[in-house]
């Protein structure tokens, strides 16, 4: 196919998908929705006494994001702190994905946080949810976080008081914690998001979200096949990364399988096997951070002299398609190089799949950095089971459920289940994901402060929330390996309250200005990026397509970690916090 053909079948694509409700078209999972968040890991009636205390940290989050955060706090002498987690113990998003098939899509090597630390070798490369789990209690235990953990307990308000100078906490267990740092790691990947699909709660039979995964009704667990839904109709709504893994162990189990497809996936090799113990023990002290320094570098195209992964994460995105360039030879051999990439693997979807007008409907059309490429190597294998059939919505998404389910041209698909893959919020409001709405100088909310989108600097202090440190993607960095991001911020956090402690800072937010000059900064950063971005189909890279309003501002730093990292180091090193206000005691 010719380049001007592909450019115009991406902007069909792209067409086809744009909607005005953007991030409005999904729903929060409280109130008429809350049936959707109960935990399923955890026994009924949990109680514990309540707890009213003064601490130096409050950290809002279990998951990677709070226990980095706790660790390097540990590591700085800091050890008055308390962890607030909803679910009943570490992990976070891996507390709460335990659905079938479940594993990290980034090596573990790189993925898999404190390896050295700990003394633990991954049993796989890439490795299984299970695993990861009992990794983040391994951390727990490691490092004694567990006794300053409050766990199965909800916030339900945080406000900051200017004469004790002292953040207040609240909780759904009748907590009342005082602390002179407050630290929100949640609301990251834990927040599970909902398609506001007319008639969802009209459907009769059972459903739930993958992070909410009902082993009662399909049988089975984590690590055991599923032994209920042989005679069971399964619909499953989104083709991401989660259904890449559900899929194929629906496909084993369920009598039929319906995968309702609103886009495509773009699905690589996976090629999974056994950590090899003796290359293991080769490794140097320091190799990990090296690892995924190293892993960084080769997913955002800084190409480094040896790829230590060697994956398909580092074939695919080894040339930063999506990079600044003001030539236009230059342009496009990057977009030659894109399309090539995004061919080799759309002529993977015909070596794997039997059925030509199936294959067809599998095929991505969309640039590499548009939507996260996925690998899995029975994926696409799935679709030839005759029990596997895909409903293709042609870009529009499942508009409407019926009692029976969901109904898509005219057509219902009665089924048994209805299985929601539809993620987690990445950039929607953070009081939304975090589930309260700090309340910081003179009372004002944080979503009043925001409301027009986020203000910060770095993505980690804003100006009116004195002692207030963001740990989230708005305004700040993300990657490939996510971890290797929060290991940046966790760092940043704690060297912050540590360097407050030891110069009598008080208090510390983000003057306004500085909260603009970062702003202008993300942007400049981003015009280089916005003759490619102009061209992807909206998905939560993008803020599903948002533009304006509160998507402009609630952008993620658009360049390489690294460089996001970058930031952070020098206005540490600078000595004098520029873009602080700061108040000594």
């Amino acid at each position: 196919m010719h380049e001007d053909e592909i450019r115009e079948r991406y902007e069909r694509e792209r067409q086809k998908r744009l909607r005005d409700d953007g991030l409005a078209q999904y729903v929060d999972l409280t109130g008429q929705f809350e049936d959707f968040d109960i935990d399923p890991w955890v026994e009924p009636g949990f109680t514990r006494d309540a707890i009213t205390k003064d601490v130096t940290v409050v950290i809002v989050g279990g998951g990677f994001a709070g226990m980095l955060a706790a660790v390097e706090l540990t590591r700085r002498g800091i050890c008055d702190f308390h962890i607030i987690e909803k679910g009943g113990d570490f992990g976070g998003t891996w507390y709460w994905n335990r659905y079938p098939g479940c594993m990290c899509d980034v090596e573990s090597y790189t993925y898999m946080p404190l390896l050295e630390e700990t003394g633990y070798m991954p049993t796989e490369k890439y490795a299984s949810a299970p695993e990861i789990f009992e990794h983040c209690q391994r951390i727990g235990n490691h490092f004694d976080l567990y006794p300053h953990a409050l766990f199965q307990t909800d916030i339900d308000d945080a406000t900051w008081d200017d004469k004790s100078q002292r953040w207040t906490v609240t909780t759904s267990r009748g907590d009342s914690l005082t602390s002179r740092f407050f630290v929100t790691a949640g609301g990251i990947l834990h927040k599970a998001k909902l398609p506001g699909i007319p008639g969802i709660q009209d459907y009769a039979g059972r459903t739930f979200h993958t992070a909410r995964w009902d082993y009662d009704f399909t049988g089975g667990a984590p690590r055991e096949p599923m032994d209920k839904l042989d005679d069971k109709r399964v619909g499953i709504i989104g083709t991401g990364a989660t259904a890449i893994q559900v899929v194929p162990q629906l496909g084993r189990a369920a009598k039929d399988v319906y995968v309702f497809q609103r886009t495509p996936s773009a699905v690589g090799v996976r090629n999974n096997g056994p950590t090899d113990e003796a290359w293991y023990r080769t490794l140097e002290p320091g190799w990990q951070d090296e690892r995924m320094r190293n892993f960084t570098q080769a997913v955002t195209g800084e190409k480094p002299l040896q790829d230590l992964v060697g994956d398909g994460w580092t074939e695919v995105l080894w040339e930063a398609t999506n990079q600044t360039t003001t030539s236009p030879e230059h342009r496009a051999e990057l977009e030659q190089s894109d399309m090539e990439t995004m061919a080799a693997l759309r002529k993977r979807v015909d070596e794997e799949i039997d059925d030509p007008e199936t294959a067809e409907k599998l095929k991505p059309w969309y640039g590499k950095h548009c939507k996260r490429v996925c690998f899995h190597d029975d994926y696409l294998p799935a679709f030839n089971r005759p029990n596997v059939h895909l409903v293709d919505t042609d870009g529009a998404g499942v508009r409407e459920i019926g009692s029976r389910g969901p109904i898509v041209d005219g057509v219902e698909y009665p089924v048994d289940l209805l299985i929601f893959a539809s993620g987690f919020e990445v950039t929607t409001p953070l009081a939304q994901r975090l589930g309260f709405d700090p309340a910081g100088r003179g009372g004002v909310r944080l979503s009043e402060r925001w409301q027009d989108g986020a203000h910060t600097l770095h993505g980690i202090f804003t100006a009116e929330f004195p002692n207030m440190l963001v740990m989230s993607t708005v305004q700040a960095g993300f990657g490939t390996n996510f971890v290797h991001f929060l290991s940046q911020s966790a760092i940043h956090v704690a060297s912050v309250i540590r360097t407050c402690l030891d110069e009598d800072i008080a208090t510390i937010e983000a003057t306004p200005e500085a909260e603009e000059e970062w702003l202008a900064t993300l942007y400049e950063v981003a015009i280089g990026l916005a003759h490619y971005s102009a061209t992807c189909i909206p998905g939560y890279y993008n803020s599903e397509g948002a533009t304006s309003g509160k998507g402009a501002r609630n952008l993620v730093y658009p360049g390489s970690l690294l460089h996001y990292a970058g930031y952070l180091e020098r206005w540490r090193d600078a000595g004098d916090m520029p873009g602080a206000r700061v108040v000594r005691a």
